[in-house]
C-alpha cells in the first residue's frame, strides 16, 4: 500500500521517474548522491527507497539516535555512528558494512546544500576500505528523474576513479542550479 501511494505520489503528482536499477543481489554499496542542493533530496531519496523497496542507509552521529526518535531514524535506514576507539570516521563506517548482511550507504560528497569547489573524498575512501563498490545517483531536477547508475569498484586511484562517476553526472541539475558542483 504504501509503495503505491509513493508511486502515485512521485510519478503521477510529481512527474518524477526512476531510471536505471540497482539490483537486489547488491547488497552493499556506496551510493554518491549528488547534487545536494537542496533540503528537497531528501523526499526524492524516501520515495526512491520506497518504491524500488530497497533497503537504503544514511549515517548519523550516535547522539541522534535517543528515544524516541532512534525507532523512527532506524525505520528511516539511519545508522548511529560510534567512533569510540580511536576509529575515524571512515575506519567506523567500514566497520559497519562488515557486521550488516545489507548495507546501501547514500552519501552526499558535496557535504552541504551550498556551493562548493571540491568533494569531500570519504564515500570513495568508506567503499574502498568496506570493498564494495560506488554507485553513481543524480538527482536531475531538470529532466525530474532519479538515475540510478552501474556499481563501479573503487580501485584504489581516487582520480581515475572520479573520471568515470562524473559521466554519470554530465548535465545533470540540481534544485538550486548555481549551488550544483562543477565538473
Amino acid at each position: 500500500m504504501k509503495k503505491q501511494i509513493y508511486k502515485w505520489l512521485f510519478f503521477d503528482l510529481m512527474g518524477w521517474k526512476i531510471v536505471g536499477t540497482i539490483k537486489p543481489e547488491v547488497t552493499k554499496c556506496v551510493m554518491m548522491v549528488m547534487p545536494h542542493t537542496s533540503n528537497h533530496d531528501f523526499y526524492l531519496g524516501v520515495f526512491t527507497r520506497g518504491i524500488t523497496q530497497l533497503e537504503m542507509n544514511w549515517i548519523g552521529k550516535k547522539e541522534l539516535f535517543m528515544f524516541p526518535f532512534n525507532y523512527y531514524f532506524r525505520y528511516m535506514g539511519g545508522e548511529p555512528l560510534d567512533r569510540s576507539g580511536g576509529l575515524n570516521k571512515v575506519d567506523a563506517i567500514a566497520s559497519i558494512f562488515k557486521r550488516k548482511e545489507v548495507f546501501r550507504l547514500a552519501v552526499a560528497p558535496e557535504g552541504t546544500r551550498k556551493k562548493v569547489t571540491q568533494l569531500k573524498t570519504g564515500f570513495y575512501y568508506i567503499a574502498l576500505k568496506a570493498g564494495v563498490p560506488i554507485i553513481p545517483v543524480a538527482f536531475d531536477f531538470g529532466k525530474k528523474e532519479v538515475n540510478l547508475g552501474q556499481p563501479i569498484m573503487p580501485t584504489g586511484d581516487y582520480d581515475a576513479d572520479l573520471v568515470q562517476l562524473q559521466k554519470h553526472f554530465v548535465g545533470v541539475v540540481g534544485k538550486i542550479p548555481e549551488n550544483g558542483f562543477e565538473w
